[in-house]
């Protein structure tokens, strides 16, 4: 499922113009990208949980010339989907 799929389905749902949800929808992206970049966790509790995690800098190995490489450290978001999502792919 795509953005416009899920923008169709909720006009469908709720009888509310495609223009008016995607505008909604692009303010929620954009909010959750906003708290991501202040490194604050997004808990949405029927969809998911973000939390940024620091990744230390580390070594690594090219796989085709076997050379060392560093690999930087960074940000790294990190995503937990909640007990309802996984009893309902599982149930």
């Amino acid at each position: 499922m795509n953005k416009s799929d899920i923008i169709n389905e909720i006009a469908k749902q709720t009888g509310m113009t495609k223009v008016d949800i995607t505008k909604v929808f692009d303010a929620f992206v954009d909010a959750i990208y906003a708290a991501a970049k202040a490194k604050k966790d997004v808990r949405i509790i029927e969809l998911f949980t973000l939390t940024v995690k620091h990744r230390a800098a580390s070594q690594g190995k090219n796989p085709r010339t076997g050379a060392a490489i560093t690999i930087p450290a960074a940000n790294v978001p990190k995503f937990k989907a909640p007990k309802k999502l996984k009893d309902a792919l599982n149930g």
